[in-house]
């Protein structure tokens, strides 16, 4: 999964343009916590009793890795 995220994240350009990695690790840190959202949104789907707690986490972990992006892309 990780080598799949860094793939994603594109490996290859600090590779090829001789920059920094950095890059490409905060890529993956993002990833990462949207796929934490999206597991709490699928345990959130099968659970009753804590559905709205992995809602709500689910929702808010995504919500997070939607700001990291927009941040590092100079948006905000």
């Amino acid at each position: 999964m990780i080598a799949f995220f860094a793939l994603l994240a594109g490996f290859f350009y600090p590779l090829i343009t001789n920059t920094s990695f950095d890059s490409v690790v905060s890529g993956v840190l993002v990833l990462f916590v949207g796929l934490a959202g999206g597991i709490l949104l699928y345990k959130s789907a099968t659970s009753e009793k804590k559905r709205m707690i992995f809602l709500g986490g689910g929702f808010g972990l995504i919500a997070i890795s939607l700001y990291y992006i927009f941040q590092f892309t100079g948006r905000i």
